[in-house]
């Protein structure tokens, strides 16, 4: 079990207070050209640069806001500016999901060697909550092509997602297969194809439970399903998901995803039919314990993926980036920095 039982927000509080800090740039070069037009850069300044530090890395220090098309408005999570290549970190579907709370942990670390871009995905977190667009993968990986556009980023960048970012990663790499790195994916939704176990799965009923009577207690259920170690679900990480999961817009933007995986286009969300066509060198990471994607699920995309590796952490749920932080992290940066298969 993990014997770190802080919150997210609990621990990020513990590493401002960390030291030596290492200095990370806040800013953006399409932010200083056009000073607040995608986002205004936080940070303390030394030497005439913005700058700020990984123990000074909080929810508001890192928010920014870009405006990818007039009627879609993104939030995402900004670190590390200059430090390396991109990596775009996509969050899971649950209820009350953000790109903070999925990453707080592993934003620090992999801002020391990479720009980080943790995005809160179209319907989630501070994001527009649109509820006409097409299957939820589609329209999530288009929405990323446009906030990278509006950032002018063109190069390659890694991906990173659990769950259902998982599978906005893969319909991103797919699309757009020139404009992705590597990927890294946490039992990841679309991929995942059940051998043993039952389908629709523990986790997918909780879900279910909730979108059809939004409770506190049914929240809690779900995310009691989401982890191993049970220290970790709060009541206070309980009270700030549900917060944001029962207002009207995001009970409707969760409703609206859910059809789009049985619309006319559903199809698009099947992503293991197309796995054979990923060239990039992936990393699936799955918690045996998993009871929302179960591990069996990796079997076929393990086997269709041309560069696939699979890592398996016991004692471990769905959530293996935060459950298992601290050997994620060393993993994750082993994989995105290592010279093979780039």
């Amino acid at each position: 079990m993990n014997s770190d039982c802080r919150s997210p927000t609990e621990w990020c509080d513990a590493q401002r207070n960390a030291a030596p800090p290492r200095c990370l740039c806040v800013g953006h070069r399409t932010l200083f050209r056009d000073r607040g037009r995608f986002a205004s850069p936080v940070g303390k300044c030394q030497e005439g640069g913005s700058v700020t530090s990984t123990a000074e890395l909080t929810r508001e220090s890192t928010s920014r806001y870009a405006q990818v098309r007039p009627d879609l408005k993104l939030h995402y999570h900004e670190a590390g500016v200059g430090n390396g290549p991109t990596i775009v970190l996509l969050h899971g579907g649950g209820p009350g999901a953000s790109s903070w709370s999925n990453f707080a942990r592993n934003i620090p670390v992999l801002a020391r060697q990479f720009h980080v871009l943790a995005v809160d995905q179209p319907g989630f977190g501070l994001s527009d909550k649109p509820v006409d667009h097409p299957q939820y993968f589609v329209h999530s990986s288009s929405a990323l092509k446009d906030l990278l556009d509006t950032l002018e980023i063109t190069d390659r960048v890694h991906l990173l997602g659990n769950s259902l970012g998982g599978g906005t990663a893969v319909r991103f790499a797919l699309d757009h297969p020139d404009r992705a790195g590597k990927l890294v994916l946490m039992g990841p939704g679309g991929l995942s194809v059940n051998v043993f176990a039952p389908d629709p799965t523990e986790g997918v009923k909780k879900l279910a439970a909730f979108n059809a009577e939004p409770t506190r207690a049914n929240l809690e259920a779900f995310l009691r399903i989401m982890v191993f170690d049970q220290s970790l679900i709060t009541p206070e990480l309980i009270e700030e998901r549900f917060a944001s999961a029962s207002t009207p817009e995001s009970l409707a933007a969760t409703r609206a995803m859910g059809k789009s995986f049985a619309g006319a286009d559903f199809e698009q969300g099947m992503l293991w039919r197309d796995a054979y066509k990923l060239r990039q060198p992936v990393l699936m990471i799955w918690g045996r314990e998993d009871r929302v994607n179960p591990i069996d699920g990796a079997i076929v995309a393990l086997k269709m993926i041309p560069r696939a590796q699979l890592h398996v952490f016991g004692g471990c749920g769905h959530w293996a980036q935060l459950e298992k932080f601290d050997e994620f992290n060393r993993l994750a940066v082993d994989f995105l920095s290592s010279a093979k298969g780039k």
